[in-house]
């Protein structure tokens, strides 16, 4: 029986994460910023903390909690990333040491791989690092850092790099999508054959669960996806078809889209919807004999139900 202390609980992958390890009657101490029925341990990134005597008969750590999102103001940005993401991580994983914890399981982002996979093949573990924003490049350090400390102290290291989590509950651009979806109206999106990657939040934390015990796991960096990617055009069709929407796709040429977004200052949003994202899991799955227990219409048909059930 192991005893398992999760970070970043009240989030959406850490809740999903409490909920599985419960389910299989682990041992588990939770953390968040306050302390409360749902969490057991006070843990705040942008704070001072001391937790080794609470780690002491702790196996596995599961750090989730992150600071994701985006600053207007840069250096403010690169400042608070750089202390919650790589400094407070760091120390949380030289506390672990001090206080005998075997194995520490690190969240990080697709973003340390780069931005888009357009013009290039998918992404893989073996890629160097191409961090373009404060965030990506926090978690690299987080990574390089880990990855020092295991060598130096015999930590076991596991680093999970997972592109955008969806599922029941989500929230920001998928939820956006999922909602412009299922309105009785015109959407114009049918030429938009880009491909990306995403990941069911059941998915990835059917693989966290994975790597708790799989002894091939550690001191390794790991990608993870659905193992389907799909197209702009394609994921809105599936949202469509689920939640029985009277919306239609039509096609506008991929290439006025990203004129128009450009032109309204709004590059990003084009390259979300028009731009490439693929993950190469080959390696994940043969290296730990895994594969995404739900398909991707599996998944599409559960978040989309339950988007339609809470409105």
């Amino acid at each position: 029986m192991k005893n398992i202390f999760i970070t970043g609980v009240t989030g959406f992958l850490g809740t999903s994460i409490k909920s599985k390890l419960c389910s299989l009657d682990y041992q588990v101490v939770t953390a968040g910023r306050i302390t409360n029925s749902y969490c057991d341990v006070e843990f705040d990134l942008e704070k001072p903390f001391d937790l080794v005597k609470k780690l002491k008969n702790i196996d596995v750590i599961i750090h989730s909690a992150a600071i994701v999102h985006v600053m207007k103001n840069k250096k403010m940005a690169d400042e608070k990333y750089q202390k919650a993401n790589y400094e407070a991580t760091i120390e949380l994983a030289k506390q672990a040491v001090a206080a005998g914890v075997k194995r520490f399981i690190f969240i990080s982002s697709i973003k340390v791989n780069g931005e888009t996979t357009t013009g290039r093949l998918p992404f893989s573990s073996s890629d160097l690092p191409l961090p373009k924003d404060a965030y990506g490049l926090s978690k690299a350090k987080a990574e390089e850092g880990l990855l020092d400390l295991a060598e130096k102290t015999g930590l076991e290291v596991v680093i999970i790099r997972p592109p955008l989590v969806y599922g029941p509950g989500v929230k920001a651009n998928f939820a956006s999508l999922v909602k412009l979806a299922t309105k009785s109206m015109p959407l114009p999106f049918g030429s938009i054959n880009n491909k990306r990657s995403f990941v069911f939040i059941d998915n990835i934390t059917d693989f966290i669960v994975t790597t708790v015990n799989h002894p091939a796991a550690i001191n390794q960096i790991w990608l993870i996806s659905d193992d389907e990617d799909l197209s702009t055009s394609q994921l809105l069709r599936l949202i469509i078809e689920y939640s029985e929407s009277k919306a239609f796709l039509f096609n506008v040429p991929q290439r006025f889209f990203v004129y128009l977004c450009r032109l309204l200052g709004k590059q990003n949003i084009a390259e979300r919807l028009c731009g490439d994202l693929q993950v190469d899991i080959k390696h994940t799955k043969e290296a730990l004999d895994w594969t995404p227990p739900y398909t991707v219409q599996q998944a599409i048909k559960k978040t989309v139900l339950s988007f339609i059930n809470k409105n």
